[in-house]
């Protein structure tokens, strides 16, 4: 795969120039504690759910909100293994964020009374899931299985609370097992980088985001009617869903890759090999829309924009200023190339201003994201990092909404497929 070659010849330029950063050079050392968080993080969420959302809005919201979730809890079990305090507090202060979006949107699909018990549980969740992050980060054996069996519990109130909330639409002992395997991954991953075992990491970071962006779409469709959930299940609705959770995921993968370089080559390595396999997955998914042969262009084009992306790290990284801005330059050309490509697919001319815009605000916030870390930022860093991750949906729904418009007799049947099928089994409760 063409992107492959890119990064791993990108990596070669950013770890040279990273060598005096690291304290063990290229052998993943991690990162020093020693941050300097320079502006206070003012964690962000989408505005709240209006109380007349849409079904396709409520849907996005719970599936965006539990995905975030999934990723900043791998965040915090990573700065808890990095010992990086001021890492952990931004983290913390997202994760908080976030947990008061989903309860006011529990409100508003469910009833108060189901968000205040929602609220209470999953406040303990997120608790465990720190204290077993802080426990394998200090080898506390005793601490970890303390916080795994009540991890565990909590996934037995989460399948017992959904149950009652949905009136029984949503079977508790099937809500509590796909619980279970999403907050297992959760803990393996952490207990993978705590290893140093990079690969099993970041793999296990995207299957815990997937699983756990599909407990959304089981979420939003208990709290519906049955008729606006049937909709919701739609072949055009689930394509615009799985192109917000791959899209969303790229967005946090290059993150963990630009991140990564400063970290060292395994790290490095494992997380580039994250952003690939996201890379086929979307490629796949509009080969299923397109055919091979324009998918075989759209692979092309995105492996160039993530290429662009990581050159502009590594010259950051070198803090090689000429670089920085022939990188930008470039990225402006990528965004318009993918703009170019999109409008042609949806044959409509008027689609490539919005789509150049949309791409161009989400390489802008990964740009500011890459200028933050190094700068140890991290406030700044996991702000903009925030932001970019909510604007996906906006990226998702632009690009959707082209294709729709000229493609609505030939989408894709059945489920979440989106065509290639790759992303039907991550929607569990």
């Amino acid at each position: 795969m063409r992107v492959r070659a890119g990064l791993t010849a990108l990596a070669a330029v950013a770890l040279v120039a990273t060598a005096g950063c690291t304290t063990g050079g290229g052998d993943g050392a991690r990162p020093s504690a020693a941050a300097t968080a320079t502006t206070t993080h003012h964690a962000t969420a989408p505005a709240a759910l209006a109380a007349d959302a849409s079904p396709r809005e409520v849907r996005a919201r719970f599936e965006q909100l539990l995905g975030q979730h999934a990723l900043l809890a791998v965040r915090l079990g990573r700065s808890e293994v990095a010992m990086a305090p001021e890492l952990q507090k931004v983290v913390e202060a997202s994760m908080a964020a976030n947990a008061g979006a989903l309860a006011q949107s529990v409100g508003v699909t469910y009833d108060a009374a189901d968000a205040a018990r929602f609220e209470q549980l999953w406040k303990g969740y997120t608790d465990e899931l720190a204290a077993y992050a802080e426990g394998a980060a200090t080898g506390n054996d005793a601490a970890v299985q303390e916080a795994r069996s009540a991890l565990l519990d909590h996934c037995d109130e989460w399948g017992a609370w959904l149950a009652e909330a949905s009136g029984g639409r949503v079977e508790a002992g099937k809500a509590t097992k796909n619980a279970q395997a999403r907050v297992e991954k959760l803990m393996e991953q952490v207990d993978a980088y705590a290893d140093r075992d990079y690969q099993q990491a970041y793999k296990l970071e995207r299957q815990a985001y997937q699983s756990t962006y599909g407990t959304g779409t089981t979420l939003a469709s208990a709290g519906l009617t049955a008729k606006e959930a049937a909709d919701l299940a739609k072949a055009p609705e689930n394509m615009r869903s799985a192109f917000a959770m791959l899209l969303g995921e790229h967005m946090e993968l290059i993150v963990d890759a630009q991140r990564a370089t400063f970290a060292g080559s395994p790290e490095f390595e494992a997380a580039a090999g994250q952003v690939n396999a996201n890379t086929a997955t979307l490629a796949k998914a509009m080969g299923g829309i397109v055919g091979p042969e324009k998918a075989a262009e759209f692979q092309t084009a995105w492996a160039n924009h993530v290429e662009g992306l990581m050159a502009y790290t590594a010259a950051v990284a070198g803090k090689d200023e000429a670089a920085k801005t022939v990188a930008r330059e470039n990225l402006d050309g990528f965004a318009e190339r993918l703009a170019l490509y999109f409008s042609d697919v949806v044959r409509n001319p008027l689609a490539t201003d919005p789509l150049t815009d949309a791409i161009t605000a989400h390489d802008e916030h990964l740009i500011h994201q890459v200028d933050a870390w190094a700068a140890k930022d991290y406030a700044r860093a996991q702000q903009v990092q925030d932001d970019g991750y909510h604007q996906m949906v906006g990226v998702a729904n632009v690009l959707v909404d082209a294709i729709e418009k000229v493609m609505a007799a030939g989408m894709p049947a059945g489920g979440s497929k989106t065509g290639g099928g790759g992303t039907a089994h991550v929607h569990h409760p």
